[in-house]
Order: C-alpha cells, then sequence, then structure tokens
C-alpha cells in the first residue's frame, strides 16, 4: 500500500520543480494540471462534452483555456458548468494513475487541494511556500501573466499562511538546494514511517 502525500502551494511558489524532487527521490507524480492538459488536448475526454456547451472552445478540435478563460470573464456561471464536466475526469485519471503506480510513496501534484478537500484523501500534506514577494517576481516574470490576472488568481486561491498551517510539511522554495535538502528530509521521515508501519 503506497503513502499518498498530497503537494500543494499558491502559484509561483516552486511546486512543479518541487514534484520534480520527489521524482528524484524515487516517488512516482500525479500532476492535476497535466491530467487536465491531456484531457484538453486532441482526443481528450473533455473535448466533445466542453464543445457540447461551449463551442467556441474547441478549436482544431482541442479546447482552448484562453477562450474558456474569456468565456469565465464574462460569464459568472461558466466556470461551475466548466468544473462539472472536468473534475470527475480528472478525478478519473487520478484514480487509474493511483492503480497503475508502483512507488511506496504517491505524490499529487494539486494547486486547489486544499480548496476542494482533497487533503482528506491523502496520508499527509506538504506546502511549497515563499515570502510574498519572490512569489510575485516570479509570476510576473512569465510571459503569460500580468499583475491583474495575478491578483484574480492570488484572490481565488486560500491565502498562503492557512495553506501553511493545514500542511504536514512545509517545502520553502527559496534556493534549489534548500528545498531539495527539504524534500529529502520529507521522503526519509515518511519510508521511516513506512518501514516501521
Amino acid at each position: 500500500m503506497s503513502f499518498l502525500l498530497g503537494l500543494t502551494g499558491s502559484i509561483g511558489m516552486g511546486k512543479s520543480t518541487t514534484a520534480q524532487m520527489f521524482v528524484d527521490e524515487g516517488c512516482q507524480v500525479w500532476d492535476a494540471d497535466a491530467a487536465v492538459h491531456r484531457l484538453y488536448a486532441k482526443g481528450g475526454a473533455a473535448v466533445e462534452p466542453i464543445r457540447a456547451v461551449f463551442s467556441d472552445a474547441v478549436a482544431n478540435d482541442e479546447v482552448s483555456r484562453d477562450v474558456l478563460r474569456t468565456i469565465i470573464s464574462k460569464d459568472g456561471s461558466a466556470l461551475k458548468t466548466i468544473e462539472a464536466i472536468v473534475h470527475p475526469l480528472v478525478a478519473g485519471d487520478r484514480a487509474e494513475f493511483r492503480e497503475k503506480a508502483t512507488a511506496d510513496i504517491l505524490v499529487f501534484d494539486i494547486p486547489l487541494l486544499f480548496e476542494t478537500d482533497g487533503d482528506q484523501k491523502m496520508d499527509a500534506v506538504v506546502c511549497v511556500s515563499v515570502p510574498a514577494e519572490l512569489q510575485e517576481i516570479r509570476v510576473l516574470e512569465r510571459d503569460t501573466m500580468n499583475k491583474a490576472q495575478f491578483e484574480l488568481i492570488i484572490s481565488k486561491q486560500m491565502p498562503d499562511a492557512e495553506k501553511r498551517a493545514r500542511a504536514d510539511y512545509l517545502v520553502i522554495t527559496d534556493t534549489l538546494d534548500h528545498a531539495r535538502q527539504q524534500v529529502s528530509e520529507i521522503v526519509t521521515e515518511i519510508r521511516a514511517g513506512i518501514d516501521n508501519a
């Protein structure tokens, strides 16, 4: 029986980099954002259901996230409709990963883990974090994001302080070496617990 470890943190905190560090330690990672990309890609399970509701959002048999964002910004009820389609498909993708995975520690990289009560299904949760100023610098360095978009995303996420308080483990991603050291310590502690169980 694998140990289920949730990995969460707000935008720009270094979650993807931290997830790769868990892979380097021999864990297997399921990435919620990557699952959505698979569902939205050509042949993905979300393409036809979304086309049926928002035909403008599908081009070349793929769902356009940019068009979906525009639809959501104009129509207050659109997000709930999209979530009703996508969330069950994401849950199915996650369940399939769990069935096939063989590592002793399975890491579930889920940005909205606490917001969706996903932490209830985990044995423990890791929160990645950095000071707010560094977070903003990182996000605005991406060409895809401006300050208004960043603030909108932050407003929809649980505050970092609350995530840190609810998590079992904290990884501060101020430097790669510091983050790697913390990940290694977490994996060592969990494996020691598994061995003693």
